[in-house]
């Protein structure tokens, strides 16, 4: 289902924090595998690891820093803080106010927990609100500790999932929009294919108490790769844009092999820049999209102003994407 909005709004910064990168070799060893075996199926030769002291909380405040920075925005002009996390270690209280704390304001702040498609979706709240009135500066965050939930003998996630968070800062504006219609959906009847396991969830926990994410990787690629493209084309037919006016498409970092075959079905043109991110971050979960707009950001592999494509896809099943100027 697709949603129109009546007022413009823009990504005007992005920003990023990335714990310590640790070679995918680690993560072989500890499987009884070599390095390739992970590479050859996940594209991901590094990922990002947290260390005992980097919290959810502790990354989304260090990439919101960093976003309001790059936006020389006061965080004083912040109107709502917006956090995706499926991995706040307690269900109370959520990351959004104690970020806002940790800012100095007292504005408007909660939670949104869709796992992978999560910043896609806050992103469309961020500008849903500021499309009615209600708000004219929205943060909006991505942040997990996926390797909380992860087991490390499990063959299917640990060698692709990681730690990370992504900022946006998103505006209003007199100006053309640079946040374009959601595209937005979900198959709930396939939701086991990705799920957590009961458990208390925290590093400091004993490996028998922690929940465990469990996934069939193969259930959830044949969803992807029948679904995603679709909802990709929708997202350029809602907007008004075709691939010749986009520069970028950013995909929820998954997996690259899977990222690769999507690519395919969507037929791109050599121009237009696939985020690779994976590859040395992993699978950050609601933090990946960001993330991987900050670094094609970051390296100069895109342009301020020109098109990208976002879809963020998986647990749930559910996704979400829009097409945004490029900060």
């Amino acid at each position: 289902m697709k949603s129109s909005l009546s007022r413009s709004c823009r990504v005007v910064a992005v920003g990023s924090y990335r714990p310590t990168q640790v070679d995918s070799q680690d993560v072989a060893s500890a499987l009884g595998k070599n390095r390739e075996w992970v590479v050859s199926r996940t594209g991901v030769e590094t990922r990002c690891v947290a260390a005992p002291t980097e919290s959810v909380t502790h990354m989304a405040l260090a990439a919101a820093q960093q976003a309001l920075t790059a936006a020389q925005v006061s965080a004083e002009r912040i109107d709502a803080v917006l956090v995706a996390t499926s991995t706040n270690p307690q269900p109370c209280p959520s990351i959004a106010p104690q970020v806002t704390s940790a800012l100095g304001l007292s504005v408007a702040a909660f939670d949104l927990n869709i796992a992978c498609a999560g910043f896609c979706y806050a992103l469309h709240v961020a500008s849903s609100l500021i499309a009615g009135g209600s708000c004219a500066t929205v943060l909006v965050i991505g942040a997990d500790r996926m390797l909380d939930l992860v087991d490390p003998q499990d063959q299917a996630t640990a060698p692709v999932f990681a730690d990370g968070a992504g900022a946006a800062v998103v505006t209003a504006t007199d100006g053309p929009g640079g946040v374009g219609p959601v595209v937005w959906g979900s198959a709930g009847e396939r939701a086991a294919a990705l799920a957590v396991t009961p458990g208390v969830l925290g590093a400091a926990r004993p490996a028998s108490a922690r929940p465990a994410l469990r996934m069939d990787g193969l259930a959830i690629a044949r969803w992807a790769c029948s679904t995603v493209p679709a909802v990709v084309r929708e997202i350029l037919s809602v907007t008004g844009i075709g691939w010749d006016d986009v520069a970028a498409f950013i995909p929820h970092q998954a997996n690259w092999k899977l990222i690769q075959r999507i690519g395919q079905g969507l037929d791109l043109p050599e121009k237009v820049v696939v985020a690779d991110d994976v590859r040395f971050t992993g699978n950050t979960s609601s933090a990946s999209v960001p993330l991987a707009l900050h670094h094609l950001v970051d390296t100069g592999r895109v342009r301020s102003g020109q098109w990208a494509v976002l879809i963020g896809f998986g647990a749930g099943l559910a996704y979400a994407g829009q097409a945004i100027r490029i900060p």
